[in-house]
């Protein structure tokens, strides 16, 4: 966590949570991770905890239905983000640097998978809560102002084309040295977009007060700016208020 630019926090919050959704490729994590460092505020990237949790169960050659195993590691992991500039952040599971293991695209797909499972939702849920300490926490995930942070003092929904988003990840890969193909991770992208919206447990939607923001042709610097302005009267204020486009 940075400690840099601390905001102000007022009285009328425990924890004050900004919670940043958005299917893959929208770019809440890069927003996310900025406004996490800008702030000075703890960093919650909820996918990685579905993509550690995968990475988990291949390393130790545990089936992925096996629910009763999967949810004793789930208590057994003890996990951390460090917010980068220009990268995913730094992941950090029982100690060890796992960020590069789980970004694999098989690491994503069993996240997926994963958090379609009602029973392993709730088992993530109070690692996720348990991030909320002082001074703040900035969430990135796909359901963090619908199911885990409800009453967070502001919420953001951000969007962009698929093909804009196949755009950005398959670059993000080649950047790392991964072997990708566009139009493979098009697709992957479309099924992922619609498994996360019909998923019974927690489907990927905006939460009714949050501000939806399309990042097609808008630069990281604008949203950041927008949001962070936003946040700062909120946290004034004291009241989270109904997000407006």
């Amino acid at each position: 966590m940075s400690t840099n630019h601390q905001s102000p926090v007022t009285n009328h919050w425990p924890v004050p949570v900004l919670a940043i959704d958005g299917p893959s490729g929208s770019g809440k994590g890069t927003v996310g991770q900025l406004l996490a460092t800008r702030l000075g505020w703890h960093f919650l990237d909820s996918g990685a905890l579905y993509r550690a949790l995968g990475f988990v169960a291949i390393k130790n050659g545990i089936d992925i239905n096996d629910t009763e195993t999967l949810l004793g590691l789930v208590d057994r992991m003890e996990i951390h983000f460090l917010p980068q500039t220009g990268a995913p952040p730094k992941v950090f599971l029982n100690g060890d640097d796992v960020g590069d293991a789980i970004r694999t695209e098989e690491a994503g797909r069993l996240a997926s998978l994963l958090a379609a499972r009602p029973e392993v939702r709730r088992a993530l849920l109070h690692k996720q809560h348990s991030l909320r300490v002082p001074p703040g926490l900035v969430a990135d995930g796909r359901d963090m102002g619908t199911v885990v942070f409800p009453d967070a003092i502001l919420k953001i929904f951000l969007t962009a084309g698929v093909e804009v988003r196949a755009e950005r990840r398959y670059k993000q890969l080649k950047d790392k040295g991964f072997d990708v193909n566009l139009r493979r991770l098009l697709d992957e992208i479309r099924e992922r977009d619609a498994r996360d919206a019909g998923r019974k447990a927690s489907p990927l939607k905006a939460a009714t007060d949050a501000l939806l923001l399309d990042t097609s042709a808008q630069g990281i610097t604008a949203v950041v700016e927008r949001i962070h302005a936003l946040l700062l009267e909120r946290l004034a204020s004291g009241v989270a208020g109904r997000g407006e486009a």
